[in-house]
């Protein structure tokens, strides 16, 4: 067994030793883009086993080991590290490490990595490393790094990763043999796999993604109801974090629209641009921050081309969103998803997604302002809006967030018969 190393300040640390034989747990926040996540990490030496558990116990679990009021995001990784820790008998608990993404930002999910350890040490498990993944890093492990190789297949992966993601959800509602859509998904993720995520051939292969996702035989369906995703990064992608709100709407006849990472990350690098334009401070993290946006609003730019002239429709180029919504919020305001989050649902309203799923943590301050707090103001603008915003903490009753969603789904029918009739 390793000799477990710690810092001045009492922290354990991940060294070049436990690297060889531990095995490092990550939660599963988006189910396509991490898999690839786990896939790039593995190939570069590490032994990373993504958790794809669900279910109330690891919300019991979090409550366990976590206060009441904890940020549910928060709750729900606690919970499912630690349930991973007791139930899973393949794992070596004193070769076991866990990994939490993290992005730095001004809200209490920077508080995670505090509260895991905290967990821990409540469940007598103080011995396994937590690691923080962040850019620019907010803690050093010696024996977790990210080498230039690495970070360039991770970032390219997560852009495969919204490809796969934006064409599957156009196609798999009117696919005419059930799972082939899914089993298309399979097939390239183990293509890009092999080929290492590799940028150079990246406009060649996402054309190739989008020929083989137009060849699936569908029947379009006028009657299926369009339905978008927005809210609390975690919320909003995690089956976990959402009770699999995607599948559920999916069962009740819904094509869903989910806006890709990709969206975010230029917006982790605009607030920073934005920042410095506008208080003059930090100059170094401005222009990193100038390049970040940049590379990534070219990434979004090719898959936009990509999907140019076939039946899929890509997302909105970025800076068209902000200038859309700059009416409703400023650009300064980025605390959690920031104005990005009511940009989506205008961007939606604009491509005729009116209805509108906006999915946030109880008392997550940031989504309950530019999120349920623009509801009203966007009905204002848009009548035709159909918006339901959607609490997830362990008190709220999956029962009762499908009956809501049901009720927003038979308005969106009503209105669909209505304009039917109309025509």
């Amino acid at each position: 067994m390793a000799e477990l190393q710690y810092t001045e300040n009492g922290r354990l640390l991940f060294t070049e030793e436990m690297r060889k034989d531990y095995t490092i747990l990550i939660p599963n926040m988006l189910p396509l883009h991490f898999r690839f996540l786990e896939k790039v990490f593995n190939n570069h030496g590490y032994r990373v086993k993504l958790l794809t558990t669900t279910g109330r116990r690891i919300v019991d679990e979090g409550l366990r080991y976590t206060h009441n009021d904890t940020c549910y995001p928060a709750l729900l990784v606690i919970g499912q590290f630690i349930d991973a820790l007791k139930t899973d008998e393949s794992l070596d608990l004193h070769k076991t490490a866990l990994l939490m993404v993290q992005t730095g930002g001004g809200c209490r999910a920077s508080n995670y990595i505090h509260l895991i350890r905290k967990a821990l040490i409540k469940c007598g498990m103080e011995y396994v490393p937590v690691i923080s993944l962040a850019i620019p890093s907010i803690e050093k492990n010696p024996g977790f790094h990210l080498s230039a190789p690495m970070l360039a297949q991770i970032i390219v992966s997560l852009c495969y990763a919204d490809v796969l993601m934006l064409l599957s959800n156009q196609v798999r509602p009117y696919e005419n043999n059930k799972g082939d859509t899914d089993a298309l998904v399979d097939k390239w993720m183990q293509k890009l796999i092999d080929l290492k995520f590799s940028f150079v051939t990246f406009d060649k292969h996402v054309a190739e993604i989008v020929k083989d996702f137009e060849a699936i035989p569908y029947t379009p369906d006028p009657n299926v109801v369009k339905v978008g995703i927005v809210g609390e990064i975690f919320i909003k992608y995690s089956p976990l974090g959402n009770n699999e709100l995607q599948k559920f709407l999916e069962s009740e006849g819904c094509e869903v629209y989910c806006p890709g990472l990709v969206d975010f990350l230029i917006f982790m690098g605009d607030h920073h641009v934005v920042e410095t334009e506008l208080y003059h401070v930090k100059y170094k993290k401005y222009f990193a921050s100038l390049g970040v946006k940049g590379f990534f609003k070219m990434m979004q730019n090719k898959i936009i081309a990509a999907v140019k002239d076939t039946r899929f429709f890509g997302p909105t180029p970025f800076e068209h969103a902000k200038a859309d919504v700059e009416q409703y919020i400023s650009p300064a305001n980025k605390m959690g998803e920031g104005w990005l989050l009511t940009a989506e649902m205008v961007d939606m309203i604009h491509m005729g997604i009116n209805n509108i799923v906006c999915a946030q943590p109880f008392g997550c301050l940031p989504n309950h302002i530019i999120g349920k707090g623009m509801v009203r103001k966007l009905r204002e603008q848009y009548p035709q809006s159909n918006i339901v915003p959607i609490d997830y903490d362990p008190g709220a009753t999956r029962v009762n967030q499908e009956n809501r969603i049901k009720l927003m789904l038979s308005t969106a029918r009503q209105q669909m018969k209505e304009k039917a009739e109309n025509v």
